[in-house]
């Protein structure tokens, strides 16, 4: 119990933290937007203004999509574990905060591709926990086979990655911004197949590391499959010995 209840307050820490800094950096963006060239950049490193609205955007995003996991909990009574709260808090982290506004997405390699593995690997770990809550719950009456809860967890962690293709899609048509990447750091923009690659990139790689994560947890399920079936067919093997005797 004591355990669980520093976890919570870590996790209530973490929360705290990460909402202030993106609260911050939202005053940071909007200040830095009416200081910086329209346009595209022509120096290496230089921010224009779709820059700091698509900074903006994110951290805005970021400090509503922080507040799912208590929203869940609230209105249909699903107890999120902590540990996971505090991934997905950590997630959203290193994905606005780092990527966006310190600029790790072209500071550092393949940031990007290591983000959407971690996030497919979280959805993918979320889907089988929302499959196990509908299982437990007292009024669907759910008992799926592992496969099934499988397939929900890879269509789930599948169908969140490419709702965030489209989200970025979108930004990028409304506001002009460089979410999908078409457009270099330098300023270089992208056409034809160069230009899908950032997007079809990301899907792929939403897709491999969704299989990844639900083959070890359908594998993990049919490990407690059998345990389970163990005492009940050693039941129904002594019941059939007895009954010969």
């Amino acid at each position: 119990m004591k355990k669980k209840r520093n976890l919570a307050k870590r996790k209530r820490i973490l929360f705290i933290v990460i909402f202030i800094l993106l609260a911050l950096s939202v005053v940071y963006a909007g200040i830095m937007f009416t200081r910086a060239p329209s346009g595209v950049s022509t120096k290496a490193g230089e921010l224009v203004k779709s820059d700091y609205v698509l900074m903006i955007l994110q951290c805005v995003v970021g400090m509503i999509v922080i507040f799912l996991p208590a929203q869940a909990e609230q209105r249909f009574g699903i107890d999120v574990p902590d540990l996971m709260e505090m991934i997905y808090f950590i997630f959203l982290f290193c994905a606005i905060y780092l990527g966006e506004v310190q600029n790790f997405y072209y500071r550092v390699p393949f940031w990007d591709t290591i983000l959407h593995g971690f996030s497919a690997v979280m959805l993918g770990a979320l889907g089988f926990f929302l499959v196990d809550f509908m299982n437990r719950s007292r009024t669907l009456h759910l008992q799926l086979k592992p496969f099934f809860v499988s397939f929900f967890a890879f269509c789930f962690a599948t169908t969140c990655g490419v709702v965030w293709e489209i989200y970025e899609y979108t930004a990028d048509q409304l506001l002009g911004t460089n979410m999908q990447k078409f457009m270099t750091a330098d300023g270089v923009v992208l056409s034809g197949h160069a230009a899908l690659g950032d997007t079809m990139k990301d899907i792929i790689v939403d897709m491999v590391c969704a299989l990844i994560i639900v083959m070890v947890g359908y594998w993990n399920l049919k490990r407690m499959e059998r345990r389970r079936m163990q005492p009940t067919m050693k039941l129904v093997e002594t019941t059939t010995v007895t009954k010969d005797d």
